[in-house]
């Protein structure tokens, strides 16, 4: 989860190098684990459109979402020491 936020950052589509391929996830998991966190408001979709291939979906990592991402890495810097 903390991979997803991470990549969507500053904004990511599911594929085309982004974050299916990135966190190494199948369709069926990334779509659960997206579910996951914008339900609990770590992650948030924007709807963008384009000219000739129609509307996709950006996903943003939310500023609970980025606070998250700090915990999560001090807790797993200080576990790893």
């Amino acid at each position: 989860m903390a991979q997803i936020l991470n990549v969507a950052g500053n904004g990511a589509r599911k594929t085309q190098f982004q974050l299916l391929y990135h966190c190494n996830l199948s369709f069926r998991q990334l779509n659960a684990y997206l579910e996951f966190l914008a339900d609990r408001g770590l992650l948030k979709s924007i709807t963008l459109q384009t000219d000739s291939n129609g509307d996709f979906l950006l996903f943003e990592t939310t500023n609970k979402g980025k606070d998250f991402v700090k915990v999560y890495n001090n807790l797993r810097a200080f576990l790893i020491v």
